[in-house]
């Protein structure tokens, strides 16, 4: 059984559960800031787990976020990443790495794996943490999971299109958005008319 998408208490899925509370040091505009569970309520947050600091793949995933930042601050969302190295060695790479370097949201350190653990992607033969991305409403509650296999990159307008959908359906009670939709696209009202009609 995959337990990336099941908490590891109720042995239920993730999906519209609280996050679980942590406390970590993060690596951001230039400072060391401290990063709890409830630095991700009342906004709309994504935390994006990635393997490790001065690796391949992530780099480039980070840098796609960072490339993207300001359309998802204009949505009200905050992205934190998050991996198994210290805000030391964020700190480290944020200053060796051009990629790296302009990144302007929050690098949170989980040198512990408590965080990792936390939400189900900790590869425990490694340390390492898996490709997990979670969108988290104001409310504390995860309402998007995505785990990739190690060499798979994500994509950051796939995401930003995500998280556009999810707020969408939050603000529209009754409402759902179907496969592929984008902001201004139809929406669905699911209801006993439309059994079989779609």
């Amino acid at each position: 059984m995959n337990m990336a998408l099941i908490n590891p208490e109720t042995n239920a899925s993730l999906i519209n559960t609280e996050i679980r509370p942590f406390k970590a040091k993060a690596y951001h505009n230039g400072k060391f800031i401290d990063v709890t569970e409830a630095s991700l309520k009342d906004k709309w947050a994504v935390v994006f787990f990635y393997p490790a600091d001065f690796t391949f793949v992530c780099p480039t995933e980070l840098g796609d976020l960072a490339d993207r930042y300001a359309e998802f601050k204009k949505l009200g969302v905050e992205i934190y990443s998050v991996s198994t190295d210290t805000h030391f060695t964020h700190k480290a790479w944020h200053d060796t790495s051009d990629t790296i370097g302009k990144i302007p949201y929050p690098m949170v350190g989980d040198p512990t794996g408590a965080i990792t653990r936390n939400f189900g992607v900790m590869i425990e033969s490694e340390g390492l943490a898996e490709r997990g991305t979670f969108v988290i409403d104001p409310q504390g509650r995860i309402q998007i999971i995505e785990i990739n296999a190690g060499g798979i990159g994500r994509d950051a307008s796939e995401l930003l299109r995500k998280v556009k959908a999810a707020q969408y359906v939050a603000s529209h009670p009754g409402e759902v958005c179907p496969a592929k939709w984008k902001e201004g696209e139809a929406t669905l009202a699911p209801s006993l008319d439309l059994v079989g009609k779609i």
